[in-house]
């Protein structure tokens, strides 16, 4: 799997990376946020939900440019050294608002034209020829793209999940996101396979996890089945069956020990048969 760089944060080794989501709507809010989350050492990477902006549009449902720009500078500051994703999600696929593909376009642009985006998401759905000139336009400015796909009804088939996974690294993603609901257990077994699936065959970062309760498993074993990264909540949620950031940390830390101690006693089993 190729690992991509994001400042300190690399993608594609040891442990699943921690995102946490900033769904606050206003700008006070949001720096507030960030503060705590910049404290609380715990975040691999912030995602702002902007589509929770409150100033995101203005009175004639235009981009409100300035209140965008400004606050994406001193969201900035706030993080200092924790890498910053950008994301909109649309109400099909679980986000607050709705924007036009022209709109949206002209959201992603903007956000990585100000220099203080590291990444932004940009969803699948939206269309071939879209996603893959908006991803050769964001690469322009130095940023990078997590592309993604969202189902908050069903969990689609193994083989679906992997088409989609690696449709996204086609058109140019630098990591590749899916997140489904499950109905029932198998489908948190179905999107792991998937993901194991894809993982294989693609040179990009994979994330996915199933949502809810039922899918909580999946938030913790992506060292295991090669998801590399995992979201985690400080106060906030931005999609169900997240889990408590510091619970998280602690887990996925403990999984990262017992992997390594069994690659360490794997290694030496072998090393003692290779002496006899």
């Amino acid at each position: 799997m190729k690992t991509v760089k994001v400042g300190n944060t690399v993608f594609g080794e040891g442990k699943p990376k921690i995102c946490i989501p900033i769904v606050s709507t206003t700008t006070d809010d949001i720096l507030s946020q960030a503060r705590f989350i910049k404290k609380s050492g715990l975040a691999d990477l912030c995602e702002w939900r902007i589509d929770y902006f409150d100033r995101l549009l203005d009175e004639n449902n235009k981009l409100d440019e300035d209140a965008v720009l400004t606050t994406v500078k001193a969201l900035k500051d706030a993080l200092d050294t924790v890498p910053l994703l950008v994301t909109f999600r649309s109400k099909e696929e679980g986000g607050n608002l709705e924007l036009d593909n022209l709109l949206y376009e002209n959201l992603i642009l903007m956000a990585v034209q100000t220099g203080y985006v590291d990444m932004v998401d940009i969803e699948l759905f939206r269309g071939e020829n879209l996603v893959g000139r908006l991803i050769k336009s964001v690469h322009t400015y130095e940023s990078l793209v997590i592309a993604s796909n969202h189902d908050f009804e069903k969990t689609p088939s193994k083989e679906d999940i992997v088409s989609r996974l690696l449709d996204m690294d086609r058109l140019g993603a630098d990591i590749c996101k899916l997140a489904a609901m499950p109905l029932v257990q198998g489908d948190v077994l179905t999107l792991l396979n998937a993901t194991f699936e894809a993982g294989q065959k693609s040179e990009k970062p994979i994330v996915t996890m199933s949502m809810g309760e039922l899918g909580s498993f999946s938030r913790l074993s992506g060292e295991f089945f090669g998801s590399a990264m995992t979201f985690g909540s400080l106060n906030e949620t931005s999609a169900p069956g997240q889990i408590d950031v510091i619970k998280l940390s602690g887990i996925l830390g403990n999984i990262h020990d017992c992997i390594g101690n069994s690659r360490k006693l794997d290694n030496s089993i072998v090393g003692a048969n290779e002496e006899e």
